[in-house]
C-alpha cells in the first residue's frame, strides 16, 4: 500500500509538473504569436518610400504598429506615395523636414485616422495643397515648399499650429476663419491676397501670428500691432493695408473759445501741411536715393521714359541716355531710360529669381512691339570681349556673340553699354528652366516659372509632362545639339566656345519643351574648363533626366556608373517612367532611357580622353530613339 500511495503521489506530482509546463509552453506561445501575427505596417512603409532615395527600408515583417516616423534632414530625395500613409492607423506623428521631396501631397494622406502632427518644411513639394478631413491633426507645417493654393483647410478642425510661410500660395486659404483651436499662424513669405483680420480666425486666441511680405488689404489697429509685433505685418499688404500707430497722438485740449478755436484751427493747417511737405520732400529724397526715377508720360498718358539724366544700375549711376541696341530690330530707338522704364527701374517687382546663372541681376521687360525680353546684368568676363575694351570693341564683341544661332541655344538679341556696366537682352522663355520642369512643379504641370503671379490658365494637363518620355529624350538630344554646336566655335576660328557650367538650371523651356542652353558667353578662366569636361556635365545631365534624381556629385556619379556597369540600370531609370505602361510600348520606353544612361557612362568617364565628342553623342541619341517618319 505505501508503495502504491508513493506512486499515485509521484503520479499526481508529475501531472502538476505537465500541466505547469502546458501552461508555461502556452503562455510563450501566445507571446510568440502575438509577434507571428504579423502588421501590415512595414509593407505599408514600404510601399510608401519605394521610389524615395536614401530611405531605409523596413523588412516586411512588423509586430508592432508604427506610430512615428521621423526622417529629418536625411536627404531623402523622390516621390513619396502619400496615399499609401494613410493606411497607417496608428501613425500619430511625420516629420520628413530639411529633404528633398517633390511633387504634391495626395489629399487621401490626411485620411490618417491618428494623424497629430505633420512636418515637411523645407522640401521641394507643389501645386495644390488640398486636405480630406483629419479630426485629430493638431500641427501642421509646410514651410519653405513650392505651393500654389491651399483647399479644404477648415477640415483640419483641431489644428493649432499651421506654418504656410515660404511658398508662392496667391489667395488667403478660404475657410482659414472657422479655425477657432489656432494658438499659432504663420503666413509670411508668400503672394497672398485677403482681407485682414476679416479672412482670419479670431485673433484673441492667437498667440504668435506672422502675415508679413504679403498682398493683404484690410487694417491692422494697434492693440493688434501691440500684441504681435509690428515685424508680423512687415510689407504685409499694399496701400490698401493700413497700419494703426501703436502710440496715438494726444487729444488736443477743447477750445476755451471761438477766437482761439480760429487759431488752433489756422495752426493745425499750417503744422499739417508743413508736416505733408516735409514728407513728401523725404519720400523724393529716397526714391532718389535708391533709384526709382520718376516717369514722364506722353499725351496718352503712356510711359515713355524715366525724367532723370541717371539711372542707377546695380549700385552705379550711369547715363540714361545710353543707347540700347536690339539687333534684330535696328531702327528701334531705344535708350537704357527705356529698359529703366519697362523695369520699374530694375526695381524687385521685375527682377526674375536668381536661376544659378553666372551672371548679375536678371530683369523682366516688355519693350515697344510687345517684345518680352529678359535683361541681365553682366558681371564678371565674356566670351570674346575683354574688359578693358573701349565701347566700339565690346560691341562688336557682343554682335559677334549674337551671331551664334541655333534652335537649342538661347541668342543674345541686343545689348547696352553704359560707361562700364553691360547689359544684355535675351527672349523671355515662359516655362522656365529644367530643374523647376524636372523637380519642382506637380506632375503633368506646365506653370510659368518666372511669373511672380500663378495664372491658372498656365496649367497644362498634356502628354508634355515629367512622366512622358519622348519628351524627356527630345530634352537630351536637344542639349546635346546644342553643346555640339557650341563646341564647333565661331566659323574658321577652330576655337570652341566652352560653357563651363551646365547645368539644369541654366537650361531653358521653350512653349514646346524645347531646351535651350543659357549663361554661355562667359570666358573660360583657369584653363579646367574645356570641351571634355562639358561632356562630362552633359552625362550628368543625362543621368539627373533619366533617373529624376538631383543634386549629383562625384560620389553620386560614381554609384550611377557602378549600378550601369553591372548592367543593372534599369533599376535607377525614374519610377514614373517604368510605371507609365506596362505593355511592348512601356518595354521600349525602358530599352530607350538603359541605353540612355549608358550614354551618361560614356560621357563620365574619369579620363576625358576616353569621353566622346558632342556630335558622336548627337548620332548615337539619334539612333536610340529615331525621329518619327513624315
Amino acid at each position: 500500500m505505501p508503495y502504491r500511495r508513493r506512486v499515485r503521489s509521484l503520479l499526481s506530482l508529475l501531472l502538476q509538473v505537465i500541466v505547469a509546463a502546458s501552461a508555461t509552453a502556452s503562455s510563450l506561445y501566445n507571446r510568440s504569436s502575438n509577434c507571428t501575427r504579423l502588421l501590415p505596417d512595414a509593407e505599408i512603409v514600404r510601399n510608401a518610400f519605394l521610389h524615395v532615395g536614401n530611405f531605409p527600408l523596413p523588412r516586411r515583417s512588423a509586430c508592432h504598429p508604427v506610430r512615428r516616423l521621423r526622417f529629418p534632414s536625411s536627404n531623402l530625395t523622390g516621390v513619396l506615395r502619400w496615399e499609401e500613409l494613410a493606411n497607417l492607423s496608428s501613425l500619430l506623428t511625420l516629420d520628413l523636414s530639411g529633404n528633398s521631396l517633390q511633387r504634391d501631397i495626395h489629399a487621401a494622406f490626411w485620411r490618417a485616422p491618428s494623424l497629430r502632427a505633420v512636418d515637411v518644411s523645407g522640401n521641394r513639394l507643389g501645386g495644390a495643397l488640398r486636405f480630406e478631413p483629419s479630426a485629430r491633426l493638431t500641427s501642421l507645417n509646410v514651410a519653405g515648399n513650392r505651393f500654389i493654393s491651399v483647399d479644404g483647410v477648415d477640415m483640419l478642425a483641431a489644428l493649432e499650429n499651421l506654418d504656410l510661410s515660404g511658398n508662392i500660395i496667391a489667395a488667403v486659404p478660404e475657410g482659414l476663419l472657422r479655425l477657432t483651436r489656432i494658438r499659432r499662424l504663420d503666413l509670411s513669405g508668400n503672394m497672398m491676397a485677403g482681407l485682414f483680420p476679416d479672412d482670419f480666425p479670431p485673433l484673441d486666441g492667437i498667440d504668435f501670428l506672422n502675415i508679413s511680405h504679403n498682398r493683404f488689404s484690410g487694417k491692422v489697429d494697434a492693440h493688434t500691432v501691440r500684441k504681435f509685433g509690428l515685424s508680423a505685418f512687415s510689407q504685409a499688404g499694399n496701400a490698401s493695408l493700413f497700419i494703426e500707430e501703436t502710440e496715438p497722438a494726444p487729444a488736443l485740449t477743447p477750445p476755451t473759445s471761438g477766437r482761439k478755436k480760429h487759431r488752433r484751427g489756422v495752426l493745425i493747417v499750417v503744422v499739417v501741411c508743413t508736416v505733408v511737405a516735409v514728407a513728401a520732400l523725404v519720400i523724393f529724397a529716397g526714391c532718389v536715393a535708391c533709384g526709382f526715377r520718376r516717369r514722364k508720360k506722353d499725351k496718352d498718358g503712356k510711359t515713355v521714359s524715366w525724367a532723370e539724366e541717371e539711372v542707377v544700375v546695380g549700385a552705379v549711376k550711369v547715363a540714361a541716355t545710353a543707347p540700347v541696341v536690339v539687333l534684330e530690330r535696328p531702327l528701334m530707338d531705344l535708350t537704357l531710360a527705356d529698359l529703366a522704364a519697362a523695369t520699374s527701374g530694375f526695381g524687385r517687382e521685375s527682377q526674375l529669381a536668381d536661376v544659378g546663372g553666372r551672371s548679375g541681376a536678371a530683369y523682366r521687360a516688355v519693350l515697344p512691339g510687345d517684345l518680352d525680353v529678359v535683361v541681365r546684368v553682366v558681371e564678371g568676363g565674356v566670351s570674346g570681349v575683354e574688359e578693358d575694351d573701349d565701347a566700339a570693341a565690346t560691341a562688336a564683341g557682343f554682335r559677334e556673340l549674337a551671331r551664334l544661332r541655333h534652335p537649342n541655344i538661347l541668342p543674345l538679341l541686343g545689348y547696352c553699354i553704359a560707361g562700364k556696366e553691360k547689359l544684355l537682352l535675351y527672349e523671355y522663355m515662359e516655362k522656365g528652366d529644367l530643374h523647376r520642369w524636372l523637380h519642382e512643379l506637380p506632375t503633368g504641370s506646365m506653370v510659368d516659372a518666372q511669373e511672380t503671379s500663378i495664372d491658372t490658365s498656365d496649367i497644362k494637363e498634356d502628354s508634355q509632362s515629367v512622366c512622358d518620355w519622348p519628351a524627356r529624350h527630345r530634352m537630351i538630344l536637344g542639349i546635346a545639339r546644342g553643346l555640339a554646336f557650341l563646341h564647333q566655335g565661331w566659323a574658321g576660328s577652330g576655337r570652341p566656345i566652352v560653357h563651363g557650367h551646365l547645368v539644369p538650371t541654366n537650361i531653358l523651356l521653350g512653349d514646346d519643351l524645347e531646351p535651350r542652353i543659357s549663361d554661355f558667353m562667359h570666358q573660360v578662366g583657369g584653363g579646367n574648363e574645356t570641351p571634355e569636361s562639358d561632356v562630362y556635365s552633359f552625362g550628368v545631365l543625362v543621368f539627373e533626366l533619366v533617373t529624376g534624381q538631383s543634386k549629383w556629385d562625384e560620389a553620386t556619379v560614381a554609384w550611377a556608373r557602378g549600378v550601369i556597369r553591372n548592367k543593372k540600370g534599369e533599376n535607377i531609370v525614374d519610377a514614373m517612367l517604368r510605371e507609365v505602361d506596362a505593355g511592348a510600348a512601356g518595354q521600349e520606353v525602358k530599352r530607350e532611357a538603359v541605353e540612355c544612361l549608358q550614354v551618361g557612362f560614356l560621357c563620365t568617364a574619369p579620363s576625358p580622353q576616353k569621353r566622346p565628342m558632342m556630335q558622336q553623342v548627337v548620332g548615337v541619341l539619334k539612333d536610340i530613339r529615331p525621329a518619327p517618319a513624315d
